[in-house]
């Protein structure tokens, strides 16, 4: 799988990789690489069918969307990254800290799920995108991603709705089916990772009822709950992220001091 891919940041500092949501590339994380890389390489990429990724024909699963981070890292030979993943990005990220824990250090799970249903409904979207194409999919997705107050702003509208304009449908659609498909949960009490979990208070894809039950679950993980703010957590509070991912991928380095 040829996966698009950036990686910036100071030679030789450790990685952190950013995963990114259903129906966006990684710009999504535009706010997040300055602050990151002044302490890491920041390793961003596209999933399947997003930004410049190509897309193959789905259904995929996560074990697929897991192994396409694996054999980037492999490429790039990175041995072991820290991992920052929202929504289908937190997904590929619990996935890989259960079957890959070896390469993952320190995870970040922002305005995700472990098990998201009712896979119908992902079947169903999966249909309708392939039939209709992502623009059907601009006007139910920003509310849910945005609250109110940027939801319908023009530069938001602007950058995020040609996100998904861009991605391509069987790319799209095959996300869908790996969520369809997805049961992290009975594995979640192995992740040995430090886990940071995030979740928007005004998040009506992902409510933090999820994150407090991913939370539960992962031994010693830390919840913490951002207003106000929707799916995009990380686009709506870029401070508030930026502060919680450094201070969490930085504390095994203060510890090594």
């Amino acid at each position: 799988m040829n996966v698009n891919y950036e990686l910036t940041g100071p030679d030789g500092a450790p990685v952190v990789v950013l995963s990114n949501s259903l129906g966006t590339d990684l710009t999504l994380w535009d706010e997040q690489v300055p602050a990151l890389t002044r302490e890491f390489q920041v390793l961003r990429y596209d999933q399947r069918g997003h930004g410049a990724t190509p897309a193959k024909p789905g259904p995929y699963t996560l074990k697929q969307l897991g192994r396409d981070v694996l054999a980037l890292l492999d490429a790039l030979g990175v041995r072991k990254a820290h991992f920052a993943g929202l929504s289908l990005g937190g997904m590929t990220g619990m996935w890989l800290a259960e079957h890959a824990p070896e390469r993952i250090d320190r995870l970040a799970l922002i305005c995700t799920s472990a098990e998201l249903g009712p896979a119908s409904m992902w079947r169903d979207r999966a249909a309708l995108v392939r039939q209709r194409d992502t623009r059907a999919m601009v006007v139910p997705s920003l509310p849910k991603w945005f609250t109110p107050e940027l939801a319908g702003r023009a530069d938001i509208v602007e950058k995020f709705g040609g996100m998904l304009v861009a991605a391509d449908a069987e790319g799209y659609a095959g996300c869908c089916e790996a969520i369809a498909e997805m049961d992290l949960l009975p594995k979640l009490g192995e992740i040995t990772a430090p886990t940071l979990v995030i979740a928007g208070a005004e998040d009506p894809a992902t409510p933090p009822p999820h994150a407090e039950r991913i939370a539960a679950a992962v031994p010693g993980a830390r919840l913490e709950v951002l207003s106000p703010a929707a799916h995009l957590a990380n686009a709506e509070q870029p401070e508030a992220v930026n502060r919680l991912l450094l201070d969490h991928f930085t504390r095994n380095l203060c510890a090594a001091c």
